[in-house]
């Protein structure tokens, strides 16, 4: 068995959750409100610079998430990690051209894929996936507690300062991550049980060995939460950014500030829903959980096009708190599920952000061009009908993935030289 989750290691994973919020996320609707309210860029260029970000992110999840299936270093993969972005967010104002700002973002957007994967092993290797479901929407609670921070203390910078001041911001999360990694004890992470193995043995003594790669592909739920994934990321990605951008053209100056209260609104929402779901998942199921994400999602996506109004725009950014909370929870949990026994966990999780990536960085282009082409109004019913495509399709597909309902393990007998 892992070690078991002591009150010293509850905290530095609360720290490590709550500091690595604005990081991991990235500067997102803050870099679009930076570039149109300050470098005066159109949409379309905005969309396809965040593009070019996340497909550097796309192509950095599947290898970073192998990468901490094997390393017994997964501490220092986020440090360095966090490093990196520092460099990238400090260095942002100073750039104007277009290729400058995206290679600084594609750089931090690759660094960045290493955080989610490896909060995860961290924190499934110390709590063991018995208490992994509470442990997870603990983590997702700070995190969202994390982002609303963040985002209160970015509108009050960015009122005094200007929009430029963000970039400092997570600068300074980034390096507070770093202090917050180093108080987890290297020990008290099992390496083992991280990666998705076993946790019925005596620690030391790890005989079982990870599954061959084909096994994953051809686990069926794997692939269908993939492509619900994709389909969720397609559709809520590009809201945010297109809100920002709306309120900045009603006023510049305060762009910025009004982007920070509607991330602050969500959060809030966020940090109950994903503690809920933490303690939920077991008892009620993955499936319907995650099918009210999808559906709330399309919600949003609808309404957003009744009103212009700030207040409006801010009241229905609520929702996006219901939404991601929820998959921000559960999204560990499913391919926890599926993958039990595989010793693919981490790598698994990096193929579906894979997926889910590219689902968000299609989601700023389609609908940046959708903008220029027919209006904001257009752009968001748009991806109001990706969402509830996804929900239909997710409904009629998936099956429930809690442990003792799910489909039959997809770990096939270990073989004497293991597929890694």
């Amino acid at each position: 068995m892992p070690p078991s989750p002591a009150q010293p290691l509850t905290r530095p994973l609360d720290a490590l959750n709550f500091f690595l919020a604005d990081v991991r996320d990235g500067l997102g609707p803050y870099l679009a409100i930076y570039l149109l309210a300050v470098q005066n860029w159109n949409e379309a260029s905005i969309g396809l610079v965040m593009s070019i970000a996340a497909a550097a992110g796309i192509l950095a999840q599947t290898p970073a998430g192998a990468l901490i299936d094997r390393t017994t270093a997964k501490r220092a993969l986020m440090i360095a990690a966090a490093l990196v972005v520092t460099v990238a967010s400090v260095v942002l104002p100073w750039l104007d051209s277009f290729v400058s700002v995206a290679a600084t973002q594609a750089v931090a957007a690759a660094a960045g894929a290493i955080f989610a994967p490896a909060i995860a092993a961290v924190t499934l290797g110390i709590v063991g996936p018995r208490a992994f479901a509470r442990r997870t929407g603990r983590n997702e609670a700070f995190n969202h507690a994390g982002n609303a921070v963040a985002a209160m203390l970015a509108g009050a910078f960015a009122y005094a300062f200007g929009p430029g001041v963000v970039f400092w911001l997570m600068a300074a999360m980034a390096l507070a991550s770093i202090f917050a990694t180093l108080s987890i004890p290297a020990a008290a992470i099992d390496h083992h049980v991280a990666r998705g193995l076993g946790d019925d043995h005596d620690p030391g003594t790890h005989h079982d060995q990870p599954s061959g790669f084909k096994v994953l592909l051809t686990c069926r739920p794997l692939l269908i939460f993939a492509g619900a994934t994709v389909l969720f990321h397609f559709a809520n990605a590009a809201m945010l950014p297109l809100v920002g951008q709306k309120l900045a053209l009603v006023n510049k100056n305060l762009g910025t500030t009004l982007m920070s209260v509607c991330i602050v609104a969500a959060q809030v929402v966020m940090v109950p829903v994903a503690a809920l779901v933490g303690h939920k998942a077991d008892s009620i199921g993955r499936k319907p959980i995650f099918a009210v994400a999808l559906g709330v999602l399309a919600l949003r996506g609808a309404l957003y096009p009744l009103s212009d109004d700030p207040y409006w725009l801010v009241g229905v950014q609520l929702l996006d708190g219901v939404g991601a909370g929820i998959f921000g929870a559960l999204f560990p949990l499913v391919v926890a599920d599926l993958t039990h026994g595989t010793g693919h966990f981490n790598v698994s999780q990096g193929a579906i952000a894979t997926a889910a990536g590219l689902g968000g960085a299609l989601s700023t282009a389609f609908a940046g061009l959708i903008v220029v082409w027919a209006g904001y109004s257009a752009a968001f019913l748009a991806l109001a009908a990706i969402a509830a495509v996804g929900l239909v399709l997710f409904v009629l597909l998936m099956p429930e993935t809690r442990p003792g309902t799910a489909p039959a393990p997809v770990a096939a007998p270990a073989s004497p030289t293991p597929a890694n």
